[in-house]
């Protein structure tokens, strides 16, 4: 079977949330980076493993997929005793727990921080203007879930019960760049979410992760 291979670029936090999982379940891959400055992900031939054009791609054999939480979803699932577990394949009640908190990431949280990294990190990267009203309204709508976040972590360890999951995973690439951002100051008055951050962004497959950066 052909290697796995992660089609990407080490500045998407996608492509990171991938290159989390694989090295949380110590999975051998192969990093294709994808030059989008010069817009290769536009462009053939990786338009063939993402008609959309966005980054990452993967490839595991003969398997080909696209949009970084399936990705993540389809690697805990199919190398479950591999690594970490990041997923509960005996208990349906947890599992459901989990879910929740995978969807509230990508429904809730990452509508506001994607926003904000967008305007705060990736604009001014590109010589774009911020946008003032942008990052109020959305450090507010951050602010209300990091609010739920802190109650929930008073009552849990991590978001979905007592074990680092993939619901905590999801989090890790927006929650690196805006704490380079004027938006940590939201966290800090949080005690809860501030120890869970501090505790996610310190593991070694993170480390891994963000050595790819440099």
């Amino acid at each position: 079977m052909a290697a796995m291979k992660l089609h990407g670029n080490p500045m998407s936090p996608a492509s990171m949330r991938v290159a989390a999982v694989l090295y949380e379940k110590e999975l051998d891959f192969e990093f294709v980076t994808i030059d989008m400055r010069n817009s290769e992900h536009k462009k053939e031939p990786f338009l063939s493993l993402n008609p959309f054009g966005q980054v990452p791609a993967f490839e595991d054999g003969d398997l080909k997929l696209f949009e970084s939480r399936a990705i993540t979803k389809y690697i805990a699932h199919e190398y479950a005793e591999k690594g970490t577990q990041l997923i509960v394949t005996n208990d349906s009640k947890k599992m459901a727990i989990i879910t929740v908190w995978l969807e509230v990431e990508a429904q809730q949280y990452d509508q506001a921080a994607s926003k904000l990294l967008w305007e705060l990190h990736f604009k001014p990267l590109f010589g774009i203007p911020t946008d003032p009203k942008v990052v109020e309204e959305n450090e507010s709508k951050l602010s209300s879930v990091l609010g739920i976040y802190e109650k929930r972590l008073s009552e849990t360890k991590y978001l979905a019960g007592e074990c680092f999951t993939l619901a905590d995973l999801h989090h890790l690439p927006t929650l690196h760049l805006l704490m380079l951002t004027q938006v940590k100051k939201l966290f800090e008055p949080l005690p809860r979410v501030s120890a869970w951050v501090a505790d996610i962004t310190a593991r070694p497959a993170w480390s891994k992760v963000t050595a790819m950066l440099n």
